[in-house]
């Protein structure tokens, strides 16, 4: 989708009811988790004095006076200047120091004090984050263990693993008292955060067991929502809200809630030049068809204009006439007759459409569309397009209209891949918008049904209509997927711990051990269980994710997690997956695309089989075989920030390795780099760096036992 999202307040909907007024609580036991770590932690530390060493600043705060981009944000009577600082620590006093956010990557902090014996240990010291609370960061009372002479001085060094155990970014650094001392002054000095020690390096062994199960990959894992076939994709889809209002004779659409339920010109071409292009360059394409009963009239209206509707929360400023239909107090605005922006959109249109593609295809010799997708996101329509579909959607209203639609596309195309119902997430595989509606906790129309999940449902209601009429109207099951946890896919954010949990969250895709860490809380494992659904009500039906991403498309975790999904899409034995989103070139997920579609620049790819693995908990391992098994290709994703893996990688039942090659990629890479790697007999070895992926093709010097 274009704007995403109005999944924003479902799944604050859904928080309120499912938590209600357990998130006090919630937030006490958070509390008492991290007081318990903290606990742990300092019992793992030594409790004697700490033996000086050479520390190496790599952000000097105070040295003899406030260094350039500090601030200084103390409360009590201090002193700055030339020379050591003087704080006055009676009251509770302190020294805040202030610099513009920092990253994570820290050693720890160290500074001098000179204090009266009498004092003893006051001190204690805390990161700070602007707009977050106070206790975010542990408050670590400095003790003998942070302490070590140096020169006249007592030199503190807090480790950051104390400071800042949840790798967080900060943007203050705070020494206070945690008692009551006197009045006197304390000197301070060399205020410095440390450099992190260099990664650390594990050695470990892997496998590829060539003799284990393999199965074939579906080269549309690799499919995107974008035109960047210079990353490899493999397909493109043309989807999102706007399809779902595409008029595809006259070239125009309305992007409903996104953009001010606004009617806008689809592109410079109609749907049926864009087939044509796409089919003379031989690009497989999958192609949303709207079901939804309306499309777009013209290129101009709107849904809630200003001289029917009055004036409205939000406006478009270049179109001050459009708005977004919702009162100043942020309530809702029943929407008029659909015709406002829209016509009917029959069966017999859309199959007329169709016929049009085709006689093109026939024309020209080439088929133009290769998956025919039954609308977008449907359990959202009252909220995307609820302009011209105001009503939650149905459990029977779902089926009804994919009986209608696919039935026209199967008449007009025999051939036809459909797929279908591409719902939006969770609350969209288990209920219907009905539910949402009643709260998911009554949910009326699942009961009515069995209290069957939707989307088994409706593929156990279209397995009955097949035999009872001999048409098959699915051929692929295709829900959508995003991360859910709070600032993975739509905050974008990248410090430390959001980069890890969106790396960590691939697992949901798989992992049945795996609970997802957002209001889900499930374990997920989601392709076994869209292959579970089908087995049980739909056997034979294919497999495909039509929208998915892990955000952060310009950072390495999001380059990681792209990686990562395209590894298991291919192990798990997904059919067709869309990356939604940019694939823009020189990012991290453009050549997590490339590592596995042209890792050499060459064409290079990743096999046609996958072959069975043996993987490190941190180091993910995916194999390919080509049908000759004369040519292995490895994907590794190294998934630990800090740890780079000397990786022995054993051949088993493949055959010798003759030779190979690797490339890596990491966060300062600017592109698939060719590293080493070293083949001995059935072993080749190689490094993958920290927080990083790389792709090792080895030839094989004889035949293997296949």
């Amino acid at each position: 989708m274009n704007k995403r999202r109005q999944r924003f307040w479902i799944v604050i909907a859904l928080g309120i009811a499912l938590l209600g007024a357990s998130g006090w609580a919630a937030r006490k036991w958070i509390k008492a988790v991290r007081q318990r770590g903290a606990t742990a932690l300092l019992a793992a530390v030594p409790t004697g004095p700490r033996t000086a060493q050479p520390l190496e600043a790599a952000e000097m705060i105070y040295d003899q006076k406030l260094l350039p981009g500090w601030d200084d944000w103390g409360w009590g009577a201090h002193q700055l200047g030339n020379g050591p600082a003087k704080i006055v620590f009676q009251g509770y006093g302190g020294w805040l120091l202030h610099h513009s956010e920092l990253a994570w990557r820290y050693g720890g902090v160290s500074f001098r004090f000179k204090a009266p014996p009498a004092f003893g240990n006051f001190l204690q010291v805390s990161l700070r984050q602007l707009g977050k609370p106070d206790d975010t960061f542990p408050l670590v009372v400095v003790g003998e263990r942070h302490i070590a002479p140096v020169d006249g001085w007592q030199e503190v060094l807090i480790d950051w693993q104390e400071l800042n155990p949840d790798r967080l970014p900060f943007d203050r650094v705070m020494i206070g008292s945690h008692v009551q001392v006197g009045p006197e002054w304390v000197e301070l000095d060399r205020v410095m955060l440390t450099k992190a020690a260099a990664s650390s390096t594990q050695q470990g062994t892997l496998r590829v067991q060539c003799g284990g199960p393999s199965r074939p990959i579906s080269e549309l894992i690799y499919g995107s929502s974008t035109e960047q076939w210079e990353s490899g994709q493999s397909a493109q889809r043309l989807g999102g809200n706007p399809l779902s209002r595409s008029n595809w004779d006259l070239g125009a659409w309305n992007v409903g809630h996104d953009w001010f339920f606004e009617n806008h010109s689809s592109g410079d071409r109609t749907m049926f030049q864009a087939l044509d292009i796409a089919a003379e360059q031989r690009h497989k394409m999958a192609v949303v068809v709207p079901m939804l009963g309306w499309v777009a009239k013209d290129k101009v209206s709107s849904g809630f204009p200003r001289a029917k509707f009055g004036e409205q929360r939000k406006h478009d400023p270049s179109r001050p006439e459009a708005g977004d239909g919702y009162r100043a107090d942020g309530t809702a605005i029943a929407p008029g007759d659909p015709s406002e922006t829209s016509v009917p959109l029959s069966p017999e249109l859309v199959k007329s459409w169709i016929q049009k593609v085709l006689a093109q295809d026939a024309a020209r010799g080439a088929r133009s569309i290769h998956m025919y997708i039954l609308d977008n996101e449907p359990t959202l329509w009252n909220v995307t397009h609820r302009d011209v579909h105001p009503n939650p959607l149905s459990y029977d209203e779902l089926l009804e209209r994919t009986i209608k639609y696919a039935t026209a596309i199967r008449e007009a195309d025999p051939a036809a891949v459909i797929a279908g119902p591409t719902e939006w997430g969770f609350t969209g595989y288990e209920y219907s918008a009905v539910d949402r509606e009643a709260g998911v906790s009554n949910r009326p129309d699942r009961r009515a049904h069995g209290d069957k999940p939707l989307v088994a449902w409706y593929l156990k209601k279209l397995a009955e209509h097949e035999r009872a009429t001999g048409k098959r109207l699915l051929d692929v099951f295709d829900l959508h997927f995003y991360p859910a946890a709070e600032g993975i896919y739509d905050g974008n954010l990248v410090d430390a711990r959001h980069q890890e949990l969106r790396v960590r969250s691939t697992r949901a895709l798989w992992d049945p051990e795996y609970a997802d860490e957002s209001w889900i809380k499930e374990k997920l494992r989601l392709i076994p269980r869209m292959k579970a659904w089908v087995s049980e009500n739909y056997p034979g039906v294919k497999t495909s994710l039509g929208e998915w991403s892990f955000g952060a498309p310009d950072d390495i975790s999001g380059g990681l997690a792209t990686a990562e999904a395209l590894g298991r899409f291919g192990q798990q034995g997904l059919d067709a997956a869309f990356h939604w989103g940019q694939l823009k070139e020189g990012t991290p997920n453009y050549w997590a695309f490339r590592a596995f579609r042209n890792f050499d620049g060459k064409g290079a790819r990743f096999g046609d089989v996958s072959v069975a693995t043996k993987e490190m908990p941190q180091l993910s391992l995916f194999a390919s075989r080509d049908s000759g098994m004369t040519r292995l290709v490895l994907v590794l994703v190294n998934r630990d920030l800090t740890t780079r893996v000397d990786a022995k990688i054993e051949l088993d039942g493949c055959g010798n390795a003759g030779s190979s090659r690797m490339f890596s990629y990491a966060a300062d890479s600017k592109g698939l780099t060719e590293g080493s790697s070293v083949s001995n007999q059935n072993v080749v070895t190689t490094t993958v760096e920290p927080f990083s992926f790389a792709v090792v093709e080895v030839l094989l010097a004889r035949d293997a036992v296949r």
